[in-house]
């Protein structure tokens, strides 16, 4: 976890004409949440999380070398194991219904087939360095591309199942990844405190500066109209750029010195914001622009990523072994 000095702090507030600081609602009601402890033997690190192809959710055990499935009916987990030396990050579903991880441990994305659990190690190319693989995103053409918070950026052609890579633009930092409703990729540097378009035809990136300086973009989330938000960890804003008319905007998270880790925009376009420093998720309306505030049942849950689906906002809680549903509908 990146460290932030005092200066670092004044430094990214400085643009306060674009940031609203808003205190937070009341909070939200308690039954909306669900929380299940993960049945396993041993404890897995759950990092991010992604709903499944049959009702189940897919996580990534970075600690145990695993892909698990939770069933939400039976409070049920499975372990598939992905391989020696095995540490996954990230984990999507793909367009073909199979769960796709970035495997930092074994420098290789992996897929799992679903059901079948049939296991695919795709590694980077030989003589690629340790690149600590991060999260993914599927484009417009089907292909994955990922990030690699040593400073890379890559793609994985899945017809051909050919891996490239490219160090990224200034270096180490590359995090979150997402993609478009028209299946464009953004990606965000957390060291390097930008985010980035990427040419799917080329594989450059090119950088886009947001307002607030050192703020730290951690993770990346694109709404229906192809809006990027953004949750700056260093400066505890959420913030969004639009690519069409290039304007930003930044919102404060409520509380003194909030650290925002995850964003996720769900189906209504309302934004959801995992924040650290007061052990809370937050949900967004940029209609009304206004936070709702979903006090999180366990100290330091850890909230690393968000993901959803219809009517549910899935949380992984990396501190507690924990995976916690919010309802929407």
């Amino acid at each position: 976890m990146p460290s932030i000095t005092r200066r670092d702090l004044l430094g990214a507030l400085g643009a306060g004409a674009l940031v609203t600081s808003r205190p937070a609602l009341p909070q939200a009601p308690a039954g909306r949440m669900q929380s299940w402890k993960l049945a396993t033997s041993r404890r897995t690190g759950i990092h991010d999380i992604a709903p499944a192809s049959d009702g189940g959710v897919w996580f990534s055990g970075q600690a145990s070398g695993h892909l698990g499935w939770f069933d939400p009916k039976t409070g049920r987990t499975e372990l598939v194991a992905l391989g020696q030396g095995s540490s996954p990050h990230g984990v999507i579903q793909g367009p073909d219904k199979a769960a796709w991880l970035t495997d930092g441990g074994q420098n290789a994305i992996v897929r799992v087939g679903w059901p079948d659990q049939k296991v695919q190690v795709f590694p980077l190319p030989a003589g690629t360095p340790y690149t600590n693989l991060n999260t993914a995103a599927f484009d417009a053409d089907g292909d994955l591309w990922f990030t690699g918070q040593g400073g890379y950026v890559g793609k994985l052609a899945v017809k051909t199942g050919q891996v490239s890579v490219k160090e990224a633009p200034r270096g180490r930092g590359p995090y979150g990844i997402c993609a478009t409703p028209a299946g464009e990729i953004w990606w965000c540097s957390l060291a390097g405190s930008f985010i980035a378009h990427l040419d799917r035809r080329t594989g450059e990136s090119t950088i886009v500066e947001p307002p607030t300086r050192g703020q730290g973009a951690r993770r990346v989330w694109s709404d229906s109209k192809g809006r990027i938000w953004v949750s700056e960890w260093n400066s505890g804003n959420l913030s969004m750029h639009d690519p069409a008319t290039k304007a930003w905007r930044a919102w404060k998270l409520p509380g003194d010195n909030p650290r925002a880790y995850a964003v996720y925009v769900d189906e209504r376009d309302v934004a959801w914001v995992s924040e650290w420093t007061h052990n809370a998720t937050y949900a967004f309306d940029p209609r009304t622009e206004k936070f709702e505030r979903f006090a999180m049942p366990r100290d330091s849950a850890n909230v690393r990523q968000i993901l959803g689906r219809r009517g549910e906002v899935w949380l992984p809680e990396s501190g507690t072994e924990h995976v916690t549903v919010i309802r929407t509908a």
